[in-house]
């Protein structure tokens, strides 16, 4: 049986800096990264088919400032009567830097009164939000907001676990 100190000591010079360079290999490897404009307009493309979402009808409130991106406060309003011929099928809400950039998709039933949604969302740094909502004639209608996050969420929770 050999002591732990004799380990440590038959570490050969060449044997340690083939584990730094090891480590800083490992270093480099690429983490999941953050979406593309590319990818955003993918998802929404995928959810929603080749129609275009026009802007307005739909209000997206967030704060222009969020100190965090681990829990960021998100209402989305469409303007819609809700009545049984013209009402809010679906919103869905999307971040254009986030690791996946659909964030949630609600669905609106027919007797639903008020078309809100609030919830709270992790935001991996400073990107834009998109919000779409499908009305009942399949018209798209969207809204946007930049959001300026000092500390990422997805990122940190990546490399922490």
């Amino acid at each position: 049986m050999t002591d732990r100190a004799d380990d440590y000591r038959a570490l050969s010079r060449r044997s340690a800096m083939l584990r730094i360079g090891g480590g800083v290999l490992l270093s480099l490897v690429a983490l999941p990264g953050a979406a593309a404009d590319e990818d955003t307009a993918a998802a929404i493309k995928q959810l929603y088919g080749e129609r275009e979402p026009t802007a307005g009808r739909i209000s997206l409130q967030l704060p222009a400032l969020a100190e965090s991106g681990n829990s960021v406060p998100l209402t989305i309003t469409v303007d819609s009567p809700m009545s049984a011929t013209e009402r809010v099928l679906r919103a869905s809400v999307f971040a254009n830097r986030n690791p996946r950039p659909l964030i949630a998709t609600v669905l609106f039933g027919p007797k639903y009164g008020t078309p809100t949604f609030g919830t709270n969302i992790r935001l991996s740094g400073t990107q834009d939000v998109i919000a779409v909502a499908e009305m009942s004639d399949h018209s798209l209608w969207s809204a946007q907001v930049r959001v300026l996050v000092t500390v990422g969420a997805c990122d940190a929770l990546q490399l922490r676990y």
